[in-house]
């Protein structure tokens, strides 16, 4: 089975789970962890530098692993230098983790505005000093990035980027087949995957890892079949689904006949685990099922479910309740054909938010201001 290096650590299958806000918190990295057997690469939610180094309240809660997370992985957003370095040494000072990724590929209007996220590496020099910064101060941890290919059509920037990259030290990046215009719309670009393995492959060995509709373990091993990949990363396609992390155990292992073809009554009895790992991690029952609300609808994707019961799911105040309305259903329905196909956000976005004047100069010395750092954490 193929395995991926990201510094000292080996990663095995070569599968990393995709940071998103409000997501991929530790209750839901534990679902995942416990379908794959403990392996690939769990990455926490988008922390950002600043509120890390005025250690956030909210923020010190959303870098807390579980005991048996290894290797922990944080997933930092920066776009000051100096922040950046801080944050990066805090980390390492006081062992919080023992990787450290950088966000480069948020395409989210709050987060570009401000020359944030996928707007950021447009800015050539500002992206190498942000990497200068974090490598120079992450002592023996490895720094990874992920981005986009670039603002949109006119304005690509994933090849210097992985080249600055290569450059200063960062031990392996992350491409999500999307510009930030296209958002989360349309198809990602696995073509623009394979050109950054063969730019980056051409100077350095450090992997390259694809990311973009990957909504299947088939889809994970065509990816690296047809791109070349060292890795890839998942996000969407986890979504209402932590075991595609076992399915892909088994791919990577030659065993798809081992692929989880769940019933209503196993989803079920997932859903009502996930929404007590919240409510644990929470402290509060009520607020972990409120929390769980927003996966129903990509749990029960593809089965006969009916919109009133979906409503009643998604207002469920109490594991009591969730239980008993999930009792309702057909729980003897088989896994339903097409519920693997795409979830979460799927809109396409024409225009990228962007500070004035930010596409003048891609090599002028962007002063970014100190309002870029958002002032809370997973996004």
């Amino acid at each position: 089975m193929s395995s991926l290096q990201i510094g000292p650590h080996s990663v095995q299958p070569p599968v990393v789970l995709a940071p998103m806000a409000g997501i991929t918190n530790a209750p839901f990295r534990t679902l995942c962890r416990e379908f794959s057997g403990g392996k690939g690469l769990f990455v926490s939610e988008m922390i950002t530098t600043r509120a890390l180094v005025e250690r956030n309240e909210k923020t010190m809660q959303l870098i807390h692993f579980d005991a048996s997370e290894k290797p922990r992985s944080i997933q930092l957003y920066g776009v000051d230098p100096d922040t950046v370095g801080k944050a990066v040494r805090m980390i390492a000072e006081e062992n919080l983790a023992d990787h450290i990724d950088l966000n480069f590929g948020c395409p989210v209007p709050k987060v570009t505005r401000k020359g944030g996220g996928s707007a950021l590496p447009y800015k050539r020099n500002l992206l190498r000093s942000i990497l200068r910064e974090a490598v120079g101060n992450a002592g023996s941890l490895p720094v990874t990035i992920k981005m986009r290919k670039g603002i949109d059509d006119d304005h690509m920037t994933y090849l210097d980027a992985g080249r600055i990259a290569v450059e200063e030290g960062v031990t392996a990046v992350a491409l999500h087949g999307r510009t930030a215009a296209q958002h989360y719309g349309g198809t990602a670009d696995w073509e623009a995957i394979a050109r950054l393995k063969e730019h980056v492959g051409a100077v350095s060995d450090i992997p390259v890892l694809g990311n973009g509709d990957i909504w299947s373990a088939d889809d994970a091993l065509r990816m690296m079949r047809e791109t070349g990949c060292d890795g890839v990363v998942v996000g969407r396609g986890c979504l209402g689904r932590p075991w595609l992390f076992g399915d892909l155990v088994a791919a990577f292992e030659g065993r798809e006949e081992d692929y989880a073809r769940p019933t209503m009554k196993e989803v079920a009895e997932v859903m009502v685990r996930h929404a007590t790992l919240l409510g644990e991690w929470l402290g509060d029952e009520a607020r972990g099922v409120i929390d769980f609300r927003k996966h129903v609808a990509w749990y029960t994707k593809g089965f006969s479910v009916g919109s009133e019961m979906r409503r009643k799911l998604a207002v469920s105040s109490s594991l009591a309740e969730l239980a008993d309305h999930l009792a309702e259903l057909d729980l003897d329905q088989p896994w339903p054909a097409g519920a693997d196909g795409p979830r979460g956000r799927t809109s396409g976005r024409n225009k990228v938010v962007l500070p004035d004047g930010w596409l003048d100069d891609p090599y002028d010395c962007a002063d970014v201001g100190a309002d870029a750092e958002l002032d809370t954490s997973g996004g």
